[in-house]
């Protein structure tokens, strides 16, 4: 039997003919930048998280960086961000010219630990990233009554968390904007890349719509240096197909996770859960300290899995010059000595999940 982490190919085929109608419509119109799929796409993203506005972009990083140019943040400027998340929450302060700071993750729930984040605002901070970290939310609230007392922006970084709630609200619709990636991979997934902005602030909304396109509303008339970073139509209308399933397949997630939750807890440590948050289960997150060894098991048995992440960001080369060493971040580097994620999506059958479970049991 053979398990992909991921399966896109079955996701597919169950949208195939919806998917493939959608790209022809764009083929005939031959309208492919900044046209009426993306706009469409943006306002029904708007409506799914609670916000007034969203802006398409090309990729989640360009969506952060963009943000963080909107708000004029760059050199000189400190963002808060966690180590324990993909290279981009930090990698696009650091395109803008700012300093990236890190505050330790929660050991149960691995998002950034709040108690120690107020310890880290000095003067020069301008922000605060918060990352739902494998589709589970934190208490943006509560970032957002620290950052208040402090003049702060906070931006989500819910790349991994369309769809996800903490207390009811949806993930990118509590702090002053939130963004996301549709990578492939993504709950909400291109085929190709892309990404999202979305905010209650008018005018921030137009100042990225400026952004995107080279700095310009009117065309050929640039206010500033901007970017290229326009979400393609054919993308925008796969978007809108699937987002129209994507409530159903994240309640899918949910099920899959709830038959783990039962037969693995003897086994390894279950992903951590914070009883406010409704995750989406972008990525089924176990923890041991045989690694190793069940990743080998599991890959014998046909069984695909993978590591997020190998390395904390505070540790990363690209970094160094930050003067973090080992020992830092305890609690993230001790994450990235544990976690594995294994196959954990809507498709997944039964008897899929007794073969994971079986494996990942046989170590006990």
């Amino acid at each position: 039997m053979r398990i992909p982490l991921l399966d896109l190919q079955a996701q597919y085929l169950t949208i195939k003919e919806d998917i493939n109608q959608a790209i022809q419509k764009v083929l005939d119109s031959s309208v492919y930048i900044l046209g009426p799929e993306m706009k469409t796409l943006e306002k029904e993203i708007a409506a799914f998280c609670g916000t007034k506005e969203a802006v398409a972009v090309a990729n989640g990083t360009d969506a952060l960086v963009l943000t963080l140019k909107a708000y004029g943040i760059g050199p000189g400027d400190e963002v808060i961000t966690t180590p324990f998340t993909f290279f981009a929450s930090a990698e696009t302060v650091a395109q803008v010219g700012a300093t990236p700071v890190f505050v330790d993750i929660d050991p149960v729930t691995l998002n950034m630990d709040l108690n120690q984040l107020e310890d880290k605002v000095t003067a020069r901070t301008k922000a605060i990233i918060p990352v739902h970290i494998f589709g589970q939310m934190l208490d943006v609230e509560r970032v957002m009554e620290i950052a208040a007392r402090h003049a702060l922006i906070v931006i989500e970084d819910a790349a991994q968390a369309i769809g996800a709630e903490y207390r009811g609200r949806k993930a990118g619709s509590i702090g002053n904007a939130g963004t996301f990636s549709f990578f492939p991979t993504k709950n909400l997934g291109s085929y190709g890349d892309a990404g999202m902005i979305v905010t209650n602030d008018e005018h921030l909304a137009g100042q990225l719509r400026m952004l995107r396109f080279h700095g310009c509303r009117i065309k050929y008339y640039h206010e500033e240096i901007g970017y290229n970073s326009r979400m393609d139509e054919i993308q925008a209308a796969i978007l809108r197909v699937k987002l129209q399933h994507l409530e159903r397949w994240n309640q899918g997630r949910r099920e899959k996770a709830a038959y783990y939750d039962r037969h693995l807890p003897q086994a390894v440590t279950l992903p951590g859960r914070d009883p406010n948050a409704r995750p989406i289960y972008h990525l089924y997150v176990i923890r041991t300290d045989e690694r190793k060894a069940l990743i080998d098991r599991l890959a014998e048995g046909g069984v695909a899995s993978a590591i997020y992440y190998p390395v904390p960001l505070h540790l990363q080369r690209a970094f160094k010059d930050l003067g973090y060493k080992a020992g830092d971040f305890p609690a993230a580097e001790k994450a990235c000595e544990q976690a594995l994620a294994i196959p954990c999506y809507p498709e997944l059958t039964i008897e899929q999940q007794e073969w994971i479970v079986k494996l990942v049991n046989k170590g006990e």
